[in-house]
């Protein structure tokens, strides 16, 4: 795949496809509640496309990703992004573009850097990394408002009122997803790939 170069037809399609997909599980709901739980699946199509395209496939569907949030934000924004939103709109628009893209990007640069070690290690770190680099920067965006964050903690330290509050249960449930997930449509995809070429 890579020795195609990036844009051969078949990367571009998949790139569509995933691209796609960002776009359907953003706007019309990746989140499913189950109780108290909420299952969010909207990273899986940027891990993936992290892995099989590269980086920066995964930074350009992140962003794509974050445009989608941040358009959510703008036009209908409600309870928390309704006060960020109101009282931070350029902090606020940073979180959105810049935490998706980020993760993108560094989940596939060590995707390609473990690969040529262990491919399913590599799999499993760059699924987990997205998550993590995701939750870390909208942490540290939240800080960067931190006055605003206070107008809802009620006077909980906002580190606190952040990790716990906003942050904690939610990403754990999308970390296991994505550790879930993510490797098993990485085999689908490269099977997919395989009879492809078998076809040809």
């Amino acid at each position: 795949m890579k020795k195609e170069g990036f844009f051969s037809a078949k990367n571009v399609a998949t790139l569509a496809i995933l691209l796609a997909l960002v776009i359907v599980l953003q706007a019309f709901g990746g989140s499913f509640s189950i109780g108290a739980v909420t299952l969010n699946f909207t990273l899986i199509p940027l891990v993936l496309g992290a892995i099989v395209l590269g980086p920066w496939a995964g930074a350009f569907l992140g962003f794509a990703s974050g445009v989608i949030v941040l358009i959510q934000v703008i036009l209908a924004p409600t309870g928390f992004y309704y006060i960020i939103w109101s009282n931070s709109p350029f902090v606020t628009t940073m979180i959105c573009l810049v935490k998706t893209t980020v993760a993108g990007f560094v989940a596939g640069w060590i995707f390609n850097i473990l690969e040529k070690k262990n491919r399913y290690a590599a799999i499993f770190i760059a699924a987990g990394l997205v998550p993590i680099i995701n939750t870390v920067l909208f942490v540290l965006g939240c800080l960067c408002m931190s006055d605003t964050i206070a107008l809802m903690a009620g006077g909980e330290n906002v580190f606190v009122f952040i990790l716990v509050g906003l942050v904690t249960f939610n990403f754990f449930i999308e970390f296991a997803i994505n550790l879930l997930f993510a490797p098993g449509l990485h085999t689908v995809y490269k099977a997919v790939e395989k009879q492809f070429k078998k076809s040809r």
